[in-house]
């Protein structure tokens, strides 16, 4: 499992940290049984925080993608594919917007993005 950090990002740490493993796990590259790497493992790994690690294992846990042990770390559990809340399909448009304008806002082409969406969406399907 490779996660990377953008200090300089406007998202948190533990946000950078928790989005890159739901990735990983909703693509199937992170299968029930897999173990992560302890809280403290990736924090001396990526330089931050064990808290910051926490808050990332923590917030997936309340997701239901994994089991916290206490001296022995994560571990991704079976989960079921939950079903979407009213109004989210509108909730996520209106971010998906907000960041193509942003995108398109510092120049990069529509066939670029375009481009960058299909890839992320392949990249994410199991």
């Amino acid at each position: 499992m490779k996660v990377r950090i953008d200090l300089g990002a406007e998202s948190p740490v533990w946000r950078q940290i928790a989005d890159q493993i739901r990735a990983l796990l909703v693509s199937g590259q992170l299968r029930p049984g897999a173990r992560l790497a302890t809280v403290r493992e990736l924090a001396i790994d990526l330089g931050v925080n064990h808290n910051t690690v926490a808050t990332a294992y923590g917030r997936l846990a309340d997701e239901g993608f994994l089991r916290l042990v206490r001296g022995v770390g994560a571990e991704v559990v079976e989960r079921a594919a939950p079903k979407a809340p009213a109004g989210e399909t509108e909730r996520f448009g209106r971010r998906l917007s907000a960041l193509v304008a942003e995108a398109r806002a510092s120049g990069l082409p529509s066939l670029t993005l375009q481009a960058a969406l299909l890839r992320a969406a392949e990249d994410l399907l199991p």
